[in-house]
């Protein structure tokens, strides 16, 4: 069967969450690029909110000065399900870039 590949973006991400992906079906993320637009290091938070309780995938990381944080690697996958929201935040305004990859409405 097919698979249906999407994609989430946010730019200028600052202070407040950014949301990345909101989940419509069972989705499978199967990557997430963060990249610093700032000449100074930035720290940043990617979670996943579930019912107004929120689970980080990441928190505080640093991402020095023209660099990129790829978040999933090695064949990773985080399984996010109908109404689960992907959310992104820096520790300083308008200071990143995000990609999210998806595998839309996974089945079997």
């Amino acid at each position: 069967m097919a698979q249906d590949f999407e994609r989430g973006i946010a730019k200028d991400i600052g202070t407040t969450a950014s949301t990345l992906w909101t989940a419509n079906s069972d989705d499978a993320v199967v990557g997430i690029m963060i990249s610093n637009t700032t000449a100074s290091q930035i720290l940043v938070d990617v979670y996943i909110t579930n019912t107004s309780v929120d689970y980080y995938l990441v928190q505080s990381a640093p991402i020095p000065s023209g660099s990129a944080l790829q978040l999933l690697d090695g064949g990773a996958k985080v399984v996010m399900q109908n109404g689960d929201v992907l959310k992104i935040e820096s520790d300083t305004a308008t200071s990143a870039d995000a990609w999210v990859s998806v595998i839309d409405s996974v089945s079997v």
